[in-house]
């Protein structure tokens, strides 16, 4: 988990929140191999070294039923372009219809043309007319406080 860490990391320098990241090595511990795991990860290495990952979990859709929601792709910016993002993309998309999943689905920066790119060559629909909503712990104590 401390790779998996510093892959995340390395993602939120690249998304341009470097002090976003809260998680520790615990928490992905405890959240990723406890008794109902909260997520599941693929990982690539290059000779014994971590490089890359895809963590995903199972959500649940109203209109749909069962779904993945890949949650982070990252790989080493010293091995982007070796194929690896694409191999990682692939496994999760092979589980997803192992499964029998019937959507997967992630979110992608609306400046990462690369990667929009790459997921409409996929054949993934990226859309331009639904928008995040979050709540950040903060939100959530304000609003309950507020009750």
């Amino acid at each position: 988990m401390p790779a998996i860490l510093e892959l995340i990391r390395e993602l939120a320098i690249f998304e341009k929140e470097p002090d976003a990241v809260v998680v520790t090595v615990d928490d992905l511990e405890r959240d990723g191999f406890g008794q109902s795991p909260l997520f599941h990860t693929f990982i690539a290495e290059v000779e014994g070294v971590v490089v890359g990952m895809a963590l995903y979990y199972y959500r649940y859709s109203t209109w749909k039923g069962k779904t993945i929601h890949l949650e982070d792709l990252v790989v080493k910016e010293a091995m982007r372009g070796s194929g690896l993002g694409s191999a990682l993309y692939k496994e999760v998309i092979a589980q997803g219809q192992h499964e029998k999943v019937r959507r997967i689905e992630w979110n992608v920066l609306d400046w990462n043309t690369p990667a929009i790119d790459f997921y409409l060559k996929s054949g993934a629909k990226v859309f331009d007319d639904w928008r995040v909503a979050q709540m950040d712990e903060k939100g959530i104590n304000d609003f309950l406080s507020k009750l």
